[in-house]
């Protein structure tokens, strides 16, 4: 029975402690069985025989144990480097405002850039939103152009800075030929393109003929990706559409907000922030209506993130089961490779050697594969995620920094654990062989 102050004294702990505790726990089985097994004997210069004698053979299997163990582990941690990697991509997006529809369709289009055709919001709808009160910052977010792999964006100056801060070189657009690129565009500050109709393979190349457009600044990395686009002022946009600018004719030329509703083309998604948290909640609620849609990129991202719990789950019991079947087949081929030392076995036994010692030396030759096969596991894992996340970062331009933690140390200790007790059967097996037998061998 748990006393009363348990709990309490447990969750008063650290998060390090609590963690380093599990880990101790997990381990400790195998801990308390190798104690058990070697007490009062010195099997390891023997097993340091055994192992040398047959290295090679050793060696694969402990090779087989540590890929085992490092893709294991590996993937688990990578799922949750993706996790926070597509978290922090979503950071700068408090409040999205766009026609209604699927949250999680215009998510991933207004922060993960996805090609998507959606209605626009006019400049009534707009100008309701900007000259709210509790609105900071307004941004159109026009998409529907790119240039090569980049899609090509449409705002403003404040959510250039919104989006990275200070510019890692150059200046901001200042015209509505200039454009601001992201850290990863292949082109210099000086470089001039004509951006496509279209994202990807539906892009229509010469359909903006003779937009040219100069690139002045480029953004600092935001490890998301934004980190592949190219921001040009709104009116770049609606201007290559043939569209008005967004301002009426005494104040043409201009770029960037007040814009004039009647003169606003529209735009598919608004980024709305505010300076206190719970204004957010309140903008939400007033901008739901049956025109807009306002959402919180990180609240429908977490909800996607809950779906995905069961999928955790699952590579998590895929892993160990994957782990202790490799085992045992390591452990059916140690019960095969004893056979190879059944005749010094036979051999010490018959030269009077305790039973309990012939076991000690057989156990603790199996342990030893296994604990080195995990400890090596851990830098195949550390290898893995992180040849896994610069492929992930290259592919969805989105920064996964993936790396070993607790809950990957509490997968290995809890396969050691199994895996040594699991050991104890080619021990027994050797003591059930017939001396004489082997000895004639």
């Amino acid at each position: 029975m748990v006393p009363e102050f348990w709990p309490e004294f447990w969750y008063g702990l650290p998060v390090f402690v609590q963690d380093a505790a599990w880990f101790v726990l997990l381990l400790l089985p195998a801990l308390v069985t190798g104690l058990v097994v070697v007490w009062s004997f010195r099997p390891f210069s023997l097993v340091w025989a055994m192992i040398w004698r047959y290295r090679w053979t050793n060696a694969l299997f402990v090779l087989l144990i540590a890929i085992s163990v490092g893709l294991g582990v590996g993937l688990i941690a990578q799922e949750r480097g993706i996790r926070q990697g597509t978290a922090r991509a979503a950071e700068k997006f408090d409040l999205v405002v766009t026609a209604p529809g699927s949250e999680v369709q215009m998510m991933l289009a207004t922060v993960y850039l996805q090609p998507v055709d959606v209605p626009l919001l006019d400049g009534k709808t707009y100008d309701a939103i900007a000259s709210n009160e509790n609105v900071a910052l307004a941004a159109p977010i026009a998409y529907g152009d790119s240039f090569h792999e980049s899609s090509v964006i449409g705002t403003t100056a404040a959510f250039v800075t919104h989006l990275s801060g200070d510019l890692a070189e150059g200046r901001m657009f200042a015209a509505v030929d200039e454009a601001v690129v992201g850290a990863r565009v292949p082109l210099d500050i000086g470089a001039t393109f004509t951006p496509a109709h279209g994202v990807g393979d539906a892009a229509e190349e010469g359909a903006h003929e003779g937009a040219l457009l100069r690139v002045v600044g480029r953004m600092a990395p935001t490890g998301s990706p934004w980190d592949r686009a190219i921001l040009v002022p709104v009116e770049s946009v609606w201007k290559v559409h043939g569209l008005p600018l967004g301002h009426g004719p005494e104040r043409e030329g201009q770029i960037g907000p007040p814009f004039d509703p009647d003169y606003f083309p529209g735009t598919p998604a608004i980024l709305v922030r505010a300076d206190q948290l719970w204004a957010n909640y309140a903008l939400r609620s007033e901008f739901t209506t049956d025109r807009t849609m306002a959402f919180f990129p990180g609240a429908v991202l977490s909800q996607l993130h809950g779906l995905l719990g069961d999928v955790r789950q699952v590579m998590s019991v895929m892993a160990v089961v994957t782990q202790v079947l490799v085992t045992l087949g390591v452990l059916a081929g140690l019960a095969v490779l004893i056979r190879l030392y059944a005749r010094r076995l036979a051999l010490l036994r018959a030269l009077g050697a305790p039973d309990r010692f012939v076991f000690a030396v057989v156990w603790t030759y199996a342990a030893t594969l296994i604990f080195t096969g995990a400890i090596l596991g851990i830098v195949v894992g550390m290898a893995a995620v992180g040849i896994i996340s610069k492929i992930v970062t290259a592919r969805t331009d989105i920064l996964v920094e993936a790396t070993l933690a607790w809950p990957e140390f509490h997968l290995v200790a809890g396969f050691v654990s199994l895996t040594v007790l699991m050991a104890l059967t080619p021990a027994f097996m050797a003591l059930s062989r017939d001396v004489i037998t082997d000895l004639r061998s």
